[in-house]
């Protein structure tokens, strides 16, 4: 029987879920909950109405925070990969800040904004706008000099080079950034959850460890933060399909 290719990695999936009940009940307390404990602890979620309600809490924090760096890094970026003169003043305190943890910013974050969203989204954009400036420069760096040439061969002025020939030169690589960038985003939200504000799903496994050592829900927390990350990706994936983002990669 041929089996669809994208259904394949699902099947894989499901057939692992009895090796993971029997291994714990083989070894019960000494390893994960099982799986129908795990759907149970979702399930449960469901019903006081707290997995809608953390879902959308990390969503909304993790929303702000991408795009505002997204909307300060990009342009930052595009204009000093253009300008090397910047870049060459700008490089070492990027190459400063750039390999701080955004976790190292939580005592700042705390200490700025308090316990709550505003933290949170902090770190984030903090989390995200180096890589995003990093990739806006070397998107601008990676050009082919045939299209800046032909650009200046037909006169465009400065908006019309921008929109006509850098923006849809860089656009394969920016949308492959933010894709990445996207999962740095989710990951550091759990993380930010877990100390500076009280709801989200960071806040849920932290929340059901301390509350009785609830790790069935630790896991439905887990879980859901795995299959919410693979749609994400998934989303920026099929953006990047978009032909109108794919112009490099249609010449010839």
């Amino acid at each position: 029987m041929n089996i669809p290719v994208r259904v394949r990695p699902i099947l894989f999936i499901v057939a692992l879920l009895p090796v993971w009940e029997i291994a714990v009940d083989l070894h019960p307390g000494q390893i994960l909950p099982g799986p129908v404990s795990v759907a149970g602890g979702i399930v449960e979620l469901l019903q006081h109405g707290l997995l809608f309600k953390y879902v959308v809490a990390s969503l909304f924090r993790v929303t702000w925070g991408f795009t505002l760096a997204a909307l300060l890094a990009i342009p930052l970026g595009l204009t000093l990969g253009w300008y090397r003169r910047g870049e060459m003043a700008f490089n070492p305190l990027i190459e400063i800040f750039r390999p701080i943890s955004p976790l190292a910013w939580i005592p700042i974050a705390i200490l700025w904004f308090g316990v709550g969203d505003l933290a949170a989204i902090f770190l984030i954009f903090m989390g995200c706008f180096f890589p995003l400036l990093l990739t806006a420069m070397s998107a601008v760096h990676n050009v082919p000099a045939v299209y800046v040439n032909a650009g200046r061969n037909f006169g465009l002025g400065p908006r019309e080079f921008i929109s006509r020939v850098l923006y849809p030169a860089v656009m394969p690589q920016l949308i492959a950034g933010l894709r990445i960038t996207l999962g740095v985003a989710w990951l550091v939200v759990v993380a930010a959850e877990m100390i500076s504000v009280n709801s989200g799903l960071g806040f849920l496994i932290v929340d059901a460890r301390n509350a009785g050592n609830r790790y069935d829900l630790v896991v439905a927390g887990m879980v859901v933060i795995g299959v919410i990350g693979l749609l994400l990706d998934w989303g920026m994936r099929s953006i990047e399909q978009i032909k109108v983002f794919r112009w490099r990669s249609s010449e010839g």
